[in-house]
């Protein structure tokens, strides 16, 4: 097994009046030549949106773009016609495909978080697709809850590409056994709260790791912990 850690303190930062971005890959205003993304996992924003405020009317084409709503309370509006409102434990996902417009703005009296996600896609310019879905935190404790995943189904979003994202609540001294195909995979995880160990890494809150060249980890959680797995494609 390979992985490489990335430190919460060696993330891009973007800081304005009414948001805080902090990303772990190259994204607006900050570049890495060395982190252009994992696999085909593109963008990992942790995101912070002061009331009354957010990202308003733009484009998107051939993209899957996934946020995971950690506090707080957004709007979501499109092209398509959907207007919707998300809060903490809500996933959405937009197909951009052949292309959408959208904005998102926290419409409540708290600060939003949302980890804001970006892969690329299987298939190019499909028709663009909104899908939303709750996975309730106290329905969650202690399992790894499947929320994005290629295979169509009504307990979790839909994905145009091979790719699964899941979410772990677990309390303290836990092992979470998690096994995949190996052949063109890889893995990242995020630490949301708490301190995880992986192999010989420690990962502690808003550390990310990459993980390659294996077919499985554990995890043990050394405090209580909520965590993010993105299994995703090398390449196409």
């Amino acid at each position: 097994m390979k992985t490489k850690l990335i430190p919460a303190g060696e993330r891009g930062l973007k800081k304005l009046d009414w948001l805080q971005s902090n990303f772990v890959f190259s994204f607006s205003s900050y570049y890495n030549p060395e982190r252009s993304g994992f696999g085909l996992l593109r963008v990992f924003n942790d995101d912070y949106v002061t009331p009354g405020n957010g990202f308003g009317l733009h484009g998107h084409t051939n993209m899957e773009i996934i946020s995971v709503m950690l506090a707080g309370k957004m709007n979501h509006k499109d092209s398509m016609g959907y207007s919707e409102v998300v809060e903490k434990d809500w996933v959405q996902i937009m197909s951009g495909g052949s292309g959408l417009r959208h904005e998102e703005y926290n419409v409540g009296e708290e600060e939003v978080n949302f980890l804001q996600i970006w892969i690329e896609p299987k298939l190019q310019n499909i028709t663009p697709r909104y899908q939303r879905r709750y996975f309730p935190e106290e329905k969650r404790k202690d399992q790894l809850t499947t929320i994005v995943s290629n295979e169509e189904g009504q307990a979790h979003c839909w994905i145009n590409q091979n790719a699964k994202l899941s979410l772990g609540y677990f309390d303290a001294d836990k092992n979470i056994d998690y096994t995949f195909n190996p052949l063109n995979k890889c893995l990242f995880v995020y630490s949301i709260s708490g301190n995880l160990t992986i192999g010989d890494q420690t990962i502690n809150e808003k550390d990310s790791l990459e993980i390659w060249d294996t077919n499985s980890i554990t995890i043990q959680t050394n405090t209580e912990s909520r965590f993010l797995i993105i299994e995703v494609p090398v390449n196409h």
